[in-house]
């Protein structure tokens, strides 16, 4: 019965987790998508500089909305190396939706709107594939008593030379 319980309460937190994921990426998705079609169609940028310079913004958004609100229970490594590496995976993230706006407009020669955002829009979610990994496995990391309950509720002990670290919160 406890096998289940927990069972179930992991998969409440990936599912809540997830959901707070996509909103935060929704809206950062309307900030890098319209911000990307300002820049190029209202402005007058490049095809892929109006890419870049939105999907800075929108990066920056979702890694404050993402550490703050999304990952917030999870272990936090410091925010200069979450930030760089946040950031350092947005530019991997980038390269799909670049790719394919650059095939589109360059090699294929579709100058149109419609083209240009279908690319992008593929481009993003390959994107966000590789990103919604990235981040749980190198930037917000997980939560040491997590990790710890999963040891446990698997039934294996923790390796010898590993030591359980002590709340701050609770320990005196």
């Amino acid at each position: 019965m406890q096998l289940l319980q927990r069972a179930y309460e992991r998969f409440a937190a990936l599912i809540h987790e997830l959901i707070k994921f996509g909103l935060v990426g929704a809206i950062a998705f309307v900030i890098d998508f319209g911000g990307t079609n300002v820049l190029r169609f209202g402005v007058g940028m490049g095809p892929l500089f109006s890419k870049v310079v939105a999907t800075i913004v929108a990066a920056t958004f979702a890694y404050l909305g993402n550490r703050f609100w999304t990952y917030r229970h999870r272990e936090q490594s410091g925010l200069a190396r979450e930030y760089v590496l946040f950031f350092v995976l947005n530019g991997f993230g980038l390269l799909p939706p670049l790719l394919l706006i650059g095939f589109v407009t360059y090699s294929l020669g579709l100058h149109d709107a419609v083209s240009y955002n279908i690319a992008q829009f593929a481009g993003v979610g390959l994107g966000t594939l590789f990103r919604l990994w990235s981040y749980k496995k190198w930037v917000f990391l997980a939560a040491p008593e997590l990790a710890e309950d999963a040891v446990e509720g698997a039934g294996a002990r923790p390796h010898p030379d590993v030591k359980a670290q002590a709340d701050p919160l609770t320990t005196p």
